[in-house]
């Protein structure tokens, strides 16, 4: 059984902690929401169409629709994910609801 979020947003992206404060930012072509927590608690700030926010360790999912824009990904000191192993790794899966 499929609720009315996964029908409208049947795509998924995944982030996952390495142990080391980062920071991220996720822009997509249409809707996005974090899924399974709540935005305030989790420091993560979501609108129409982008979220950012920090993680250390464990996992953040988002449900989105449309295509991914653009995802921008530092560690703690501001290294960009290319030049640093610590940045948390980022999994995104379309059509995965509905």
């Amino acid at each position: 059984m499929s609720t009315d979020a996964e029908e409208t947003l049947p795509n998924r992206i995944t982030i996952v902690g390495k142990g080391v404060p980062s920071s991220y930012e996720i822009t997509v072509s249409n809707s996005i929401e974090l899924v399974g927590a709540k935005p305030l608690e989790e420091a993560t700030i979501v609108t129409e169409h982008a979220a950012e926010g920090t993680i250390e360790t464990g996992v953040k999912r988002f449900r989105f629709a449309g295509e991914m824009a653009n995802v921008h990904l530092v560690d703690w000191n501001g290294t960009p994910a290319s030049q640093s192993p610590n940045t948390p790794e980022v999994h995104i899966d379309y059509g995965v609801f509905g």
